[in-house]
C-alpha cells in the first residue's frame, strides 16, 4: 500500500544502508532460531517479501550472480526518485486497452530494495538466473495459446486469467513471487498444521505435518493439495494436484501464453535466518511446461504492519468492462467493413 512505501522512501532518503553480506553473497549465520513451546522452529508472523530484485536475471548482467555494494545502492536510490516522481505525478485518465488502473502510483508497493544477499536474479538455479527453456510440448501449448489470445483475448471470462477473475493472487501463489503490491504473508503454526495466509486476495493454505496421505489424483485444487515435513530446522511443503484451469504464470517474467500444468508439482523450503529473516525457496518441476526444474530463493522480512483487506471481487467491475470493451471492439470493426 502506498504508506508503506512512502515511509521506506523516506527511510531510505535519511541514509542508504545496505544489510552486510558475507564474501560468497549470503547473510552472516544468526543465532539458533527460536522455538515453539513444542520444540520446532517457531516460523510465526507477518513476513515483507517486496524486493526490486527480479526473479529472472537481466540479460545484459550475463554471468554476474552478485551485484557490488555499489551497483545495489545505485538500483535502490534509482527505485527511490522513481517511486517518488510516480507518487508526485498527476493523475491521468487511462485509455482503451491501455494500463486500467494505472492512473497513479498510490497502489503499488513494489518496494526499494534488492535482497539482502545481493544477488542479480531470485532464481538460483539454473546458474544462469533464468527460466529454462519451454519443453517441447511447453513451446507448443503456449504457442498456441498466444495465438488463440491474439485473436481472442475475452470472448469469455475464460480467456482471462485466474489472477484477473479474483481466483488466486497474482504473487501469491503457490510459489509465492514478488510483485507490485500487497506483499505480505502471515504463517500460523501449531504441532500438526501449518497455515500460510497471504495478504493478496486472502487465501489460506493448510499445511497438515502429521503424516496424513495426500488427496486423490482426481482430486484438484487451485492451491494444489500440500503436505509438510522437518529437515531438522527447515519446513518441507510438497505441493501437487493443482487444477488443470490453474495454469500459474510467473508474471512479469513470462512471455504472453505461458501457464503450468495440472503436473506440476511444487517444493517450498521455508527456515528461520534470524530474529526478522525467513529465507522461502521453492522449486518447480513441471516437464510438460520446462524442459527442467527451477529453484528460487526470496527472503522475507519481519514486519509489524497488519494484513489489509484485498477486496478483489467486492465492488470490481473490471471483468464487466473488459468483456464490454471487446463486445464493443467487435462491434466497431464489423461497421468498418
Amino acid at each position: 500500500m502506498s504508506h508503506r512505501s512512502r515511509m521506506a522512501a523516506c527511510a531510505l532518503i535519511t541514509g542508504l544502508a545496505l544489510v552486510p553480506v558475507s564474501a560468497a553473497g549470503q547473510s552472516p549465520a544468526g543465532p539458533e532460531p527460536p522455538r515453539t513451546p513444542w520444540g520446532q522452529p517457531d516460523l510465526q508472523g507477518i513476513w515483507d517479501f517486496r524486493t526490486i530484485t527480479p526473479l529472472q536475471r537481466p540479460e545484459d548482467r550475463g554471468d554476474q550472480e552478485f551485484l557490488t555494494e555499489e551497483e545495489a545502492a545505485s538500483l535502490e536510490r534509482a527505485a527511490v526518485d522513481r517511486a517518488i516522481r510516480l507518487w508526485e505525478a498527476e493523475a491521468r485518465r487511462t485509455e482503451a486497452g491501455g494500463n486500467v488502473g494505472g492512473y497513479n502510483n498510490f497502489w503499488m508497493d513494489q518496494g526499494t530494495k534488492p535482497i539482502e544477499t545481493r544477488r542479480t536474479s531470485l532464481i538460483v538455479d539454473p546458474p544462469n538466473g533464468r527460466l529454462p527453456a519451454l519443453s517441447a510440448v511447453g513451446g507448443q501449448r503456449t504457442d498456441a495459446r498466444r495465438a488463440h489470445l491474439e485473436e481472442h483475448p475475452a470472448d469469455s471470462y475464460t480467456d482471462r486469467n485466474t489472477s484477473d477473475r479474483c481466483i488466486v493472487g497474482f504473487n501469491a501463489g503457490p510459489p509465492i513471487t514478488p510483485l507490485a503490491y500487497n506483499q505480505n504473508m502471515q504463517l500460523f503454526q501449531t504441532p500438526d498444521l501449518v497455515v500460510i495466509y497471504t495478504e493478496m486476495v486472502h487465501t489460506p493454505r493448510m499445511v497438515p505435518l502429521d503424516g496424513r496421505p495426500a488427496l486423490d489424483a482426481d482430486i484438484r485444487l487451485w492451491s494444489g493439495d500440500s503436505r509438510g515435513r522437518w529437515e531438522g530446522d527447515t519446513l518441507v511443503i510438497k505441493t501437487a494436484n493443482f487444477n488443470d484451469k490453474r495454469q500459474w504464470i510467473p508474471l512479469g517474467s513470462a512471455g504472453a501464453g505461458m501457464g503450468t500444468t495440472a503436473g506440476m508439482t511444487l517444493v517450498e523450503r521455508i527456515r528461520r535466518v534470524d530474529g526478522d529473516t525467513l529465507e522461502y525457496a521453492f522449486t518447480v518441476t513441471d516437464p510438460e511446461t520446462w524442459s527442467s526444474p527451477w529453484t528460487a530463493s526470496i527472503p522475507m522480512q519481519r514486519t509489524d504492519a497488519p494484513l489489509f483487506e484485498y477486496a478483489c471481487h467486492e465492488g470490481n467491475y473490471s471483468m464487466v468492462g473488459i468483456l464490454a470493451g471487446a463486445r464493443m471492439e467487435e462491434a466497431a470493426a464489423e461497421e468498418s467493413q
